[in-house]
């Protein structure tokens, strides 16, 4: 099954892809306009539609693979090389690979193009494989994954489907930042660089640079007394986090 999603400029959609490592393989522009775009195994249709706003955009597509940390990567090549920078606001934008409460705790991102329309790239999960249970019978694999044990870390389970998957950076942003003031210092190391990290990103893409700046320094703080295994746990998250500085205006 291959999308077709709706923009208003066909090219400005051909040049998008191809900067990512997409190859043409259709294009016209009568007697309607009608892309169509190929990178492996992943093929997307793009039709012209006169009047369609990237914010009002509704259209969606769902891309699995067996990892997305590759597929990120490409991307967010392809994304710094066009924009200098990884689109975090705006149109085009993209969000990190992270679990997914909500898809059965597999790993996902999701690009939104330049017309609006979300790519949701999720890793395949065990569950595509295991047979189908009846409503009364028990499920091998919950539709929404098991919570993780601390209010902090489930916390930022709730944020991350919120932002990433919804697309509501705002909400999520208090969800984090209200649990982050309640646990407080108590809250274990391994749980609080991720959720100060994530906040940081969330405030960014909330339109409040200097807030994320605020949340860097926090968290700058905390890493310089982490223990030795706690910092190796989480040292792709404060990699993130210093991308992210370097990203902040002035």
């Amino acid at each position: 099954m291959v999308p077709a999603l709706p923009c208003r400029d066909i090219d400005e959609l051909r040049d998008f892809w191809t900067a990512l490592g997409f190859d043409v393989t259709y294009r016209q522009l009568r007697p309607n306009p009608y892309l169509a775009v190929r990178r492996g195994g992943v093929d997307i249709h793009y039709f012209g539609l006169d009047g369609i706003e990237p914010q009002d955009s509704y259209s969606t597509c769902i891309v699995v693979v067996e990892d997305t940390e590759p597929v990120f990567e490409a991307f967010a090549a392809g994304l710094r090389a066009r924009y200098g920078r990884l689109p975090l606001t705006g149109f085009p934008r993209i969000t990190r690979p992270r679990r997914r409460a909500n898809a059965g705790g597999t790993t996902g991102f999701s690009l939104v193009d330049p017309a609006g329309n979300w790519v949701r790239v999720m890793r395949r999960s065990p569950a595509a494989a295991a047979p189908a249970t009846d409503a009364a019978g028990a499920s091998a694999v919950d539709a929404y994954a098991a919570r993780p044990e601390g209010r902090l870390a489930r916390a930022l389970d709730d944020a991350v489907v919120q932002a990433d998957s919804h697309g509501d950076p705002v909400q999520a942003r208090k969800i984090l930042a209200g649990a982050l003031r309640r646990a407080g210092d108590d809250a274990d190391a391994a749980d609080r660089v991720p959720a100060l990290a994530y906040l940081a990103e969330l405030t960014v893409r909330a339109g409040d640079p200097d807030a994320a700046r605020t949340h860097l320094d926090d968290l700058d703080a905390l890493a310089g007394d982490l223990a030795p295994d706690v910092r190796a746990a989480v040292e792709q998250t404060l990699a993130e986090a210093a991308d992210l500085r370097t990203a902040l205006p002035g």
